[in-house]
């Protein structure tokens, strides 16, 4: 089908029938003609990714406007086409839409956290106002995934990720099944090529089972059903998305076998009385599951999904899921948000409900307004969070929030005079620590007192929303302001003094008042009050004000006129690692040999994995030497933050007690253990190696000279070289 007649079918959607949408094929000509001397990277012209945007639209039934701008939404952006020219020929709505469309600039994964909050910010705004510019937007993403063939890897996975920490996410939360799901499967795909192709593969092997399983069940659904008279029944089989599938199995370690809802059915009737009469009758027929119900119809979720769920047991012992729900419930449930346009051109006004349901957008803007960069984005996450719990108020209202929600964030999710005043909580008519973790169908009840002294500064650390996080710290700010002051202080001094700039000189120039104002604050003060309450990150702070004294600027006295106070320029990266000529490239640390800060290394550039960096005396790096072309410079940053994996082989006399005092040792100092294995050495010695995180190489020395002293102890080395002792071990009968 050529192009024309794929925009002439797209029109004829919108019209009587046997004719043609005016305005839609006027806006297909205008994209045509403006983007005629455009390509795409796989050679077909440009236009028809307007075109397929556009059908992507109509498929959700959205309304004309949404249509015509979906044909435009790239025009003013790429090409000399003006918002003028829009108002102009296709009216202000339209114009608006492709307005707000214009102004989300792509959000790069990689990019610097002010412009992806921005972004992030700007697309929140546009929601807004108009929610139909972000559903023209992810249709238009999701033609983008569709066709990622024709870019590179390097563009594929950015691509893919992008997608999966922001659109999928907006998707779910919109309610829009069908689009999320494929967005999440095409992603998936790019970024796990093999765990894809290895679910892809164990579900073709068990496709005639899976087909013969489900046609039997709907045949005895059908015919169990039919007693019900039920008019416009539908019974459709399915198997859980490949995304859904993945999830369960390399995230929660589950065989395909394990997951229970891997096969699902859905039986969709006219009305709520038939959905319940339906779920007795399937009851009857097949043994449910215990704790496997759940009534989304009585209890819908915040993206305004209803449904039955509930999982049951085959004649075979295979368990298998069943979802009930309307055909309105269904309609929903594939297009979320979106479906509003559906009904509200069938003439049902549901105007109030539909901006009711819209309001977290506004709620998450005017909460997360003041946020910097990392919670921001933080939050956003938060907010977008796939699983949610239920709970109840004492009078049976339902509060909604996300899972591992505790009783503060119930607090603050009534009140903020509720969350401030809280003393204690009830979960089920029984009194429970605060930080009690919240399960689906838990009543809680908030305890308060009138003589509270307000939130203990570590629920910030506690609380898992965004909304309950932002008003501790807003009574922090307006509460505690000295205190605040003080405690800032102290952290800033502690974090400056890492890099040896002592924050009592640091007020003394003018750089310091300069990073002050490009944190947003007026004045030091307020900068270390926002450091004290939580509103702003000590190391993000601290990395500004490192960057502007690396400045030259003048101090407030100088002994001379040509003397400058200057703090050299530091490097950084979040990886810890700089790659020569490439910035925020991804970077992997080898297992094989764990580098850590201190380490001489090499970097090794993978397919698709980004740089591995190995130390230079790994046996690995020696077997690469037939690919030299692939290995580049790197070094350490010249801040490192956070830890790292390390490897030590510890040989001893084997005791009683060993294990439990090596143990010991290290967590005195604060040394987490992620592995240990055991191997006997003969001679009643043994070897244990413990997989840790240090700081950087002097920390690893030190941990291992703590780890040597103790009794029986004979060496203690690093991992994944050829006997390289650790330095700290060095002269106590280590090999060098």
């Amino acid at each position: 089908m050529t192009l024309e007649q794929r925009a002439r079918e797209l029109a004829a959607k919108y019209a009587p029938e046997g004719g043609e949408n005016a305005r839609i094929a006027e806006a297909y000509a205008f994209a045509a003609e403006a983007h005629k001397d455009q390509f795409r990277q796989s050679g077909e012209p440009y236009v028809t990714h307007a075109l397929a945007v556009a059908e992507i639209v109509a498929d959700m039934a959205l309304d004309e406007d949404s249509v015509v701008a979906a044909l435009l939404h790239d025009t003013v952006e790429d090409t000399s086409v003006t918002i003028r020219d829009i108002v102009d020929r296709f009216g202000e709505t339209v114009a608006e839409i492709v307005d707000g469309l214009t102004k989300l600039e792509r959000i790069p994964y990689s990019s610097k956290e002010e412009q992806e909050v921005e972004n992030l910010r700007k697309m929140l705004m546009a929601m807004s106002k108009d929610i139909r510019v972000i559903l023209v937007k992810l249709a238009d993403r999701l033609h983008n995934i569709r066709t990622l063939d024709a870019k590179s890897d390097a563009k594929r996975r950015l691509i893919a990720l992008e997608t999966m920490d922001v659109y999928s996410p907006i998707a779910h939360r919109l309610g829009i099944t069908t689009i999320k799901t494929e967005l999440e499967d095409r992603s998936l795909r790019y970024l796990d090529p093999i765990g894809y192709d290895e679910i892809v593969s164990a579900l073709e092997n068990t496709a005639e089972f899976r087909s013969e399983f489900i046609a039997r069940v709907k045949e005895n659904m059908a015919e169990k059903l039919s007693g019900l008279n039920i008019k416009n029944l539908s019974i459709e089989g399915r198997v859980k998305s490949l995304y859904s599938i993945y999830r369960k199995m390399f995230m929660q370690n589950k065989t395909i076998d394990e997951i229970y809802d891997l096969y699902a059915i859905r039986v969709i009737v006219d009305t709520k009385e038939e959905c319940y009469n339906v779920l007795g009758v399937i009851h009857d027929l097949y043994k449910p599951m215990p704790r496997r119900f759940k009534d989304y119809i009585s209890t819908p979720k915040p993206n305004l999904y209803q449904s039955l769920h509930t999982t049951l047991i085959g004649r075979e012992g295979t368990p298998f899921e069943v979802q009930i729900r309307t055909w309105e419930m269904h309609h929903v449930a594939e297009y979320g948000v979106a479906a509003h346009w559906k009904y509200k051109e069938g003439g049902v006004d549901v105007g109030e409900d539909y901006e009711k349901k819209l309001g977290w957008i506004r709620s998450m803007l005017e909460t997360q307004q003041d946020s910097d960069a990392e919670d921001f984005i933080s939050n956003f996450k938060t907010d977008m969070f796939t699983d949610e719990v239920y709970v109840f108020t004492p009078k049976g209202d339902v509060i909604n929030l996300p899972a591992g929600a505790t009783t503060i964030d119930f607090a603050y999710a009534i009140h903020s005079g509720v969350g401030n005043r809280m003393v204690g909580a009830k979960v089920n008519n029984r009194i429970v620590p605060i930080d009690t973790v919240l399960n689906n169908g838990d009543i809680v009840e908030i305890l308060t007192s009138k003589v509270s002294r307000g939130p203990g500064r570590d629920w910030i650390n506690i609380v898992r929303t965004s909304e309950a996080r932002t008003k501790i710290k807003q009574w922090y700010k307006k509460e505690r302001r000295e205190e605040n002051i003080v405690q800032g202080r102290e952290a800033l001094d502690a974090e400056l003094k890492k890099n040896g700039i002592l924050l009592a000189d640091a007020e003394k120039t003018e750089g310091m008042l300069a990073a002050c104002r490009r944190l947003s604050f007026n004045t030091v003060e307020d900068m270390l009050a926002g450091i004290g309450y939580g509103g702003l990150a000590v190391q993000r702070a601290a990395n500004r004000i490192r960057e502007e004294l690396g400045r030259p600027v003048k101090p407030e006295q100088p002994e001379s006129s040509d003397q400058v106070a200057t703090v050299p320029v530091v490097r950084r990266s979040e990886s810890g690692v700089i790659v020569e000529g490439a910035a925020d490239c991804l970077v992997k640390f080898a297992r094989c040999c764990t580098p850590v800060p201190g380490d001489e290394i090499v970097g090794f550039v993978t397919r698709g994995y980004g740089v591995s960096v190995h130390r230079a005396g790994c046996a690995n790096v020696s077997g690469m030497a037939e690919n030299r072309d692939r290995f580049v410079g790197v070094c350490w940053a010249d801040v490192t933050e956070g830890s790292f994996a390390a490897s030590i082989e510890i040989t001893a006399r084997d005791r009683v007690t060993l294990i439990a005092d090596i143990t010991a040792v290290l967590a005195n100092q604060h040394i987490p253990i992620h592995g240990i294995q055991t191997k006997k050495n003969g001679g009643g010695e043994i070897v244990l190696q413990l997989d840790i995180s240090v700081n950087d190489r002097r920390h690893l020395e030190a941990v291992c000279g703590r780890v040597h002293g103790v009794r029986g102890v004979v060496d203690v080395v690093r991992s994944g070289m050829e006997r390289e002792a650790a330095p700290a071990a060095a002269g106590k009968g280590a090999e060098a």
